[in-house]
């Protein structure tokens, strides 16, 4: 299925590079699993394309007549493709580690798929966008309810009208819980977010070790 990577909110963004057939560094050996999740038409499939090192499996289709009056499209009116099933790409962040990435459908008719997706996960990426903030409130839940880790990646479509503290308590997130900007259409942003998750990760695992 061809894969789109372009910023569905912008269709003239330039798409990320077509990358495919890149092998797995012989010295790999962790491999994780992270599921980027988020409202509709917040840019997760724009995520995973623009930073996956492989050519990202992408299961968008062309929206029809049959979504009317289904799908909330209030703010993204310009989306014309959605997720069916979920985007899945991969990216090495070093010699040893590679994260596998999923990405979750938006709609909440596709929202059964997400405790799947969620299985065997290590950790998520909750993307938002301020201009349809509320949508991000079910996979915060969705997350805390299984007892995972995340980190929330405002993704900047425009100038940020609020600052990043009063997206914070707008979500009511933990002060525990990391909050960053990001813009998905750029590889290093993308990335930076990847690597903040991971960092986090690295920190909770820190604090459940035993005291000698």
């Amino acid at each position: 299925m061809p894969s789109r990577t372009s910023d569905p909110e912008d269709p003239a963004a330039p798409a990320a590079p077509a990358l495919s057939g890149r092998p797995l560094r012989d010295t790999a050996r962790d491999g994780l699993k992270i599921v980027v999740v988020g409202g509709f038409g917040v840019g997760k499939t724009t995520l995973v394309g623009s930073v996956s090192e492989i050519r990202p499996l992408s299961t968008e289709e062309v929206m029809t007549q049959a979504g009317v009056g289904i799908d909330d499209r209030e703010g993204v009116r310009t989306k014309t493709t959605t997720t069916v099933a979920f985007d899945f790409g991969r990216i090495t962040l070093d010699d040893e580690m590679v994260l596998y990435l999923f990405g979750a459908p938006g709609q909440e008719r596709f929202w059964f798929l997400w405790d799947r997706l969620f299985a065997g996960t290590l950790g998520a990426v909750v993307l938002v966008d301020t201009r349809r903030l509320a949508d991000s409130w079910y996979a915060i839940d969705r997350l805390e309810h299984h007892g995972l880790p995340f980190v929330v990646a405002r993704n900047n479509f425009d100038e940020p009208t609020h600052s990043l503290e009063q997206v914070r308590a707008a979500l009511s997130l933990n002060p525990d819980v990391p909050l960053l900007d990001c813009d998905a259409r750029k590889r290093e942003s993308s990335r930076d977010v990847l690597v903040a998750l991971v960092r986090h990760l690295h920190s909770l695992s820190h604090a459940l070790e035993p005291t000698p």
